[in-house]
């Protein structure tokens, strides 16, 4: 699966290994310092070669991979998946940012928020004020 010539560019890499939808996504990532390259920032052009390790940070994605394989054709998933190996450090850390997400997702304690009938109620009675 790997280029003839053992170097491709790091847009294209980011794009075939489908991380980003189009080329154009992953340049503009790239350039607004979402990637960085053995923790440096890069350029779209920037070679990728084998052993690299690449942050990645999105809205919902935060990782880190080595490049594991290199390619400037985009196939699917499955193959794409064979290019980059994701570190365990990196794996730790979305594990963990995804159970502290969930957990704080829809949860309210109890009398926050907006007041309920029998509370307005009170408040009216409290305040005298009538709404």
């Amino acid at each position: 699966m790997g280029d003839a010539e053992g170097k491709c560019r790091l847009d294209k890499w980011l794009w075939a290994a489908r991380f980003f939808k189009t080329r154009s996504l992953a340049t503009d990532a790239i350039d607004g310092g979402k990637i960085h390259v053995d923790g440096d920032r890069a350029k779209p052009a920037k070679e990728v070669r084998l052993g690299q390790v690449i942050h990645i940070r999105r809205k919902e994605l935060d990782m880190e991979v080595t490049v594991r394989g290199l390619s400037t054709q985009r196939k699917g998933a499955p193959e794409a998946a064979l290019l980059f190996e994701e570190t365990p450090e990196s794996m730790a850390r979305r594990e963990n940012l995804a159970v502290t997400r969930e957990a704080d997702h829809g949860r309210r304690d109890r009398g926050m928020g907006r007041p309920t009938k029998r509370q307005r109620r009170d408040i009216k009675k409290f305040t005298g004020i009538d709404w």
